[in-house]
């Protein structure tokens, strides 16, 4: 008779509840250990761990055929999570070791020893078992702590293969862990070396970086090497808004399927912040692979995106960013499946004007040509720069700034005003799938983007005299509704719209 045990398979941030089947041919004549059901390379080489995994804890591997089975066989599997579950099937298909397997998941990565290690979407797979209906999860020890994030279901932390075979035959039971999905977002604790108090002048740059961290809108920073843009981008995530719970359950479950938990570290506290070098290829920046993996961008969901020396990355790999930055999602499409990734980050770009960095610049001569500058500039093309909300120009710090000893604004105080603006979002849009003034749509911004007749005429002035697209005037409107937040103010009124025009996208 075969034996059968339940396993996961994780996809994309989606978990599948897998059968693992073993089957021993008693009367072949060579011994053979073959895997099935669209397994990859990792799980192929399943069957030199579990072999020695199961000698190891003192059992007999059969010196037969074994075939082992994971269904359904046309769902592809990857990962050594399959490990402990091929080798207490195995057992039971001997007759070695005989249990219920109802309402039961084993999860686990088997050594040569038959020690349990850590396996990725540990997450994922707790979320799927509460969701249909399984009643008790056995995984490594170590991953007890990222599992009992999601509440009422029944955790056994195993060490090793000896000691849940000890356990499934009674001998030496293993206490079980009823998970509460308590969850403390304490961020008092979390202490930032990037703080605006101890960035000198740039009071423009730092009201503009206030305004996209208040309505989550993307920010271009243009100026002279040295002028501070990657410092301020840094200091972004300090002045965003506190996560909530769901908000740290959707960024642990992204962090967890890509392998970057950190140890001792089983839920993501704080908001990412990802800075990919410009020689990144298009798969590391926006996902992908023969199993498709979250890129930048869904690491840098419900965080920051920040594309330093935006120009050096290849125009067409940041023309992928197109349509994240409309949909906040990254769909990945292969032969045989279609993944969906959250995108839904606030992107932060900065670059110098010329190839050189002085270009208009007041205390050092532009060495580039005009062709130069132009052919530049033109590396970003322009769909992706109408994608972005606020454009400000970063200069040189004076040298009475930098002399002077007297702190700026801490970024706690900015956040309180963040957090405030994010607060009348929030109830603005109770009811709806959004969260922030830069995710509204054409509906929602009827509502709530209404003007008066001298802040239309300001507008008409500025769509015809900057010749401003359709995509850029609603940018504008919602720039506008993000300051009239920080205000408080419950309409937008002309002076919102002319400081939002201060921050429109420049032409390339």
């Amino acid at each position: 008779m075969p034996g059968r045990v339940m396993a996961a398979s994780v996809v994309g941030l989606d978990c599948y509840p897998i059968q693992v089947e073993a089957d021993i041919f008693q009367n072949s004549v060579l011994p053979a250990f073959d895997v099935v059901g669209l397994p990859d390379k990792t799980v192929q080489e399943s069957r030199a761990r579990v072999r020695s995994a199961i000698k190891n804890s003192g059992f007999l591997f059969p010196p037969k055929r074994v075939t082992v089975n994971l269904a359904p066989a046309d769902l592809k599997k990857e990962g050594p999570a399959f490990d402990l579950a091929m080798a207490l099937a195995i057992l039971k298909a001997q007759e070695s070791l005989q249990f219920d397997e109802q309402e039961k998941i084993f999860i686990g990565e088997l050594s040569l020893e038959g020690e349990l290690r850590h396996v990725n979407g540990i997450i994922s797979v707790a979320s799927m078992i509460k969701e249909r209906g399984f009643k008790r999860l056995f995984l490594p020890e170590c991953d007890l702590a990222e599992a009992s994030l999601i509440s009422n279901i029944e955790i056994y932390p195993v060490k090793s293969l000896t000691q849940l075979i000890m356990h499934l035959t009674g001998k030496n039971v293993i206490i079980p862990t009823n998970s509460r999905g308590l969850i403390n977002l304490d961020e008092n604790n979390v202490i930032s070396k990037f703080d605006m108090a101890y960035i000198k002048g740039q009071e423009h740059a730092k009201r503009a970086l206030e305004i996209a961290a208040a309505g989550s809108h993307n920010i271009l920073m243009s100026g002279p090497p040295g002028s501070g843009k990657t410092l301020l981008a840094r200091t972004l995530p300090t002045i965003l808004p506190k996560m909530t719970v769901s908000e740290a359950l959707e960024v642990t479950k992204i962090y967890s399927i890509a392998g970057l938990l950190k140890d001792n570290d089983s839920l993501v506290k704080i908001r990412p912040f990802r800075s990919p070098h410009h020689t990144a290829s298009g798969v590391s920046l926006v996902g992908g692979g023969a199993f498709p993996k979250p890129g930048e961008i869904s690491l840098a969901h419900r965080g920051v995106l920040f594309l330093d020396e935006l120009p050096e990355f290849d125009r067409k790999i940041l023309d992928n960013l197109r349509q994240p930055l409309e949909d906040n999602i990254i769909q990945i499409s292969r032969a045989q499946q279609t993944l969906s990734f959250p995108a839904k980050f606030t992107l932060v770009a900065s670059m110098n004007p010329c190839p050189c960095g002085y270009y208009m610049s007041n205390d050092r001569e532009c060495s580039c040509t005009p062709i130069e500058v132009s052919r530049y500039q033109k590396r970003i093309s322009g769909p992706l720069m109408d994608r972005i909300d606020l454009y400000i120009d970063v200069p040189k710090v004076k040298y009475e700034n930098l002399v002077d000893e007297k702190l700026a604004e801490k970024s706690a105080n900015v956040q309180t005003r963040v957090q405030k603006a994010r607060e009348i979002q929030e109830k603005r849009f109770a009811n709806m799938a959004i969260t922030s003034n830069s995710e509204m749509g054409h509906s929602e911004m009827r509502n709530f983007c209404r003007i008066d007749s001298v802040s239309q005429e300001l507008l008409r002035n500025a769509v015809n005299t900057l010749h401003l697209s359709a995509r850029a005037y609603n940018r504008i409107l919602k720039v506008s509704r993000t300051i009239a937040d920080l205000e408080g103010s419950v309409n937008i009124e002309s002076k919102h719209i002319a400081e939002a025009l201060q921050y429109r996208p420049k032409e390339i």
